[in-house]
């Protein structure tokens, strides 16, 4: 029997593992190994294959040993046929046909900031699902605990970019892009100068969550009134239980109640200046709630649809926000990122 690629499977499996939302040392101990078998020449990884050695590689426990050997020997490995066994059930007919209409996504983290991967690493995933585009929006430098880029990190990660879309597939682009923290007059942490070179913003609350409800409503209202956001992100800041995230009692600590705000203000400001909402898919932040979503459907919002992705399998969350969208009658029409990449960037043009 042919061999298999042993790289691509653990890549594989740790991509699933990321998308299902496990443990990082999990994910980590897959793309360890992965790496490690990609720099041993193959008669090396043929040899402690057949002589049972594959764990004593630098990166290669005894799990992902096995792996290799099973792919070696042409076998599917029995750990990436049990994820893909238990991925889910499909999408209703509705939520389906919007995962299919969307093109990219606008909200995406790299190692620049506090995600996990690479740029290129998470761009060529992003292709292999079929996207054209995503916004590489990491964080501002106000959140520090995020790496958040100062303008001089920003200005280097342009030219980062620039250079990358070079290398990029056909068909395939890497937008620039920030999540810019709303700080608490309402004014955004980033260089005026820098934010209009951007494709889009992003512009999410990650301080005083708490805050009484007008000043987070003038907080808000004031951000999106400013020309160079584009999306409001995570508009409740909530954080709910998501499976896969440790036991029990670990994310019941992880979670957090959304934000009090004025809605009908926040949605009639999101019009007036025409921004979008963003539809956050991470299974920890399914924000807006329904309830919220849906009175911004019947107001005629914008909306983004978006992973907030901080690795490469996050990228293959689009789904869970398009169920909700579905459920809730978002027009696939009104969701920014069902449009080409020229035409997203038209719009976020049209208010700066």
């Amino acid at each position: 029997m042919a061999s298999r690629d042993p790289v691509a499977d653990l890549r594989r499996i740790a991509f699933l593992l990321e998308r299902a939302n496990e443990a990082t040392y999990r994910v980590k101990a897959f793309r360890s190994a992965a790496a490690a078998v990609a720099k041993t020449p193959p008669d090396e990884l043929a040899e402690r294959a057949a002589a049972g050695t594959l764990a004593k590689l630098a990166g290669v426990g005894d799990v992902t040993a096995r792996c290799v050997t099973e792919s070696l020997a042409g076998e599917e490995p029995v750990y990436l046929r049990r994820l893909v066994s238990t991925e889910g059930s499909d999408l209703p007919a509705a939520a389906t046909a919007l995962r299919e209409a969307l093109r990219g996504d606008c909200h995406v983290h790299s190692d620049w900031s506090d995600g996990g991967s690479p740029i290129e690493e998470m761009a060529l995933a992003a292709a292999e699902l079929g996207h054209e585009y995503f916004v590489l929006t990491d964080h501002s430098p106000r959140l520090t605990v995020a790496r958040g880029l100062t303008a001089d990190r920003l200005r280097r990660q342009l030219d980062h970019v620039a250079k990358l879309n070079e290398l990029m597939p056909d068909g395939f682009r890497i937008l620039t892009g920030i999540e810019v923290d709303i700080l608490e007059d309402g004014s955004l942490d980033q260089e005026d100068e820098l934010l209009e070179r951007l494709d889009v913003v992003v512009g999410s609350v990650h301080s005083k969550l708490r805050d009484e409800s007008p000043r987070m409503t003038r907080r808000m209202v004031a951000a999106l009134a400013n020309p160079h956001l584009d999306i409001l992100g995570h508009m409740t800041g909530r954080k709910v239980s998501a499976k896969g995230a440790g036991d029990a009692a670990h994310r019941a600590a992880r979670t957090r109640p959304p934000s009090t705000f004025d809605l009908e203000k926040v949605l009639a400001a999101a019009i007036e200046n025409g921004k979008a909402i963003e539809i956050n898919s991470r299974p920890d932040r399914l924000d807006p709630p329904k309830r919220m979503l849906t009175v911004a459907v019947e107001a005629g919002c914008l909306f983004s649809i978006d992973t907030d992705a901080h690795a490469p399998g996050q990228l293959d969350w689009l789904e869970f926000g398009c169920e909700r969208a579905a459920l809730c009658d978002v027009p696939a029409d009104r969701v920014v990122n069902t449009w080409t990449a020229d035409g997203l960037v038209e719009w976020t043009r049209s208010h700066t």
